[in-house]
């Protein structure tokens, strides 16, 4: 039995609690492309495949100090399109080691085939999770170098 949108989304959200990048990626066909639109420094635009996208959750799962414990105010638009559904959600938790709180806000527009996803585009708040995690000067630093380095390759 091949599983909904709808369905393909409430999984996505349990890997997400659980961090479970296998059981994330099981979702996905072999040839899936995971794009970030609101892209941040640190972190890839795209993602191609299936492989591609459980070897980078499971690298920033298990090196992230973030532990989601709840999803919550989970809203999922049906759209038009019966392959397409959209999920909004804000993640409570802890960062480790001092389990100081955590917050964070995304959308995620999910194109399902044949109960595979073939298409996410992931909007998350990535400049709070960096804040939360103590990390944004990083994500700053990383971004004016990225913004210098594309002024030079287009001057």
């Amino acid at each position: 039995m091949r599983l909904t949108p709808r369905e393909v989304l409430a999984r996505y959200h349990r890997a997400m609690v659980g961090r479970a990048a296998d059981d994330l990626a099981d979702l996905y066909a072999a040839d899936a492309l995971h794009t970030f639109p609101f892209r941040a420094p640190l972190f890839p635009a795209r993602l191609e495949g299936r492989e591609a996208v459980r070897a980078l959750y499971r690298a920033a799962w298990g090196a992230s100090p973030v532990r989601i414990a709840e999803l919550h105010d989970v809203v999922v638009h049906e759209a038009a399109d019966p392959e397409v559904v959209i999920g909004e959600w804000e993640a409570t938790g802890t960062i480790e080691p001092d389990g100081r709180p955590f917050r964070a806000t995304g959308l995620l527009t999910l194109r399902v085939r044949n109960g595979e996803i073939v298409e996410a585009r992931d909007y998350m708040d990535v400049f709070g999770t960096y804040h939360a995690m103590g990390r944004l000067k990083d994500v700053v630093a990383a971004a004016e170098n990225d913004s210098t380095e594309n002024a030079a390759a287009t001057a």
